[in-house]
């Protein structure tokens, strides 16, 4: 997994944002609400997005995946070791991770996301 094309990828999303937050963190969201964060610095040295209740044992079973500090009640993961997730199942899990996201959003602002897509 590269870290800097996952941070890509999440940029492309419909409506997705990119923001600096905490001064070391770079916050991807989609309606306001946070799906994936990484260092803002270039190389990052990690990445941390929700997954799924039933995958979060799973994926935190793994070397180089652990639990997210501060976020794991949320069951989010924070992906250490860039081995240990190829490229496509780390796209695979972001692009999932904002679609457990966006589907908390409101049918309207859904809709507005949609619209600009």
């Amino acid at each position: 997994m590269d870290f800097e094309a996952a941070k890509a990828l999440c940029r492309t999303f419909p409506g997705a944002t990119e923001d600096l937050k905490w001064e070391t963190r770079a916050v991807y969201s989609v309606g306001q609400k946070m799906f994936a964060m990484s260092d803002y610095a270039v190389p990052a040295a990690g990445i941390c997005f929700k997954v799924e209740d039933e995958r979060f044992l799973e994926l935190t079973d793994r070397p180089g995946i652990i639990p997210a500090p501060y976020l794991a009640r949320a069951k989010w993961v924070h992906v250490e070791e860039a081995k240990a997730l190829s490229d496509a199942e780390a796209a695979a899990l972001l692009r999932r991770a904002y679609e457990l996201i966006f589907a908390k959003l409101t049918r309207k602002l859904q809709r507005q996301i949609g619209e600009q897509a």
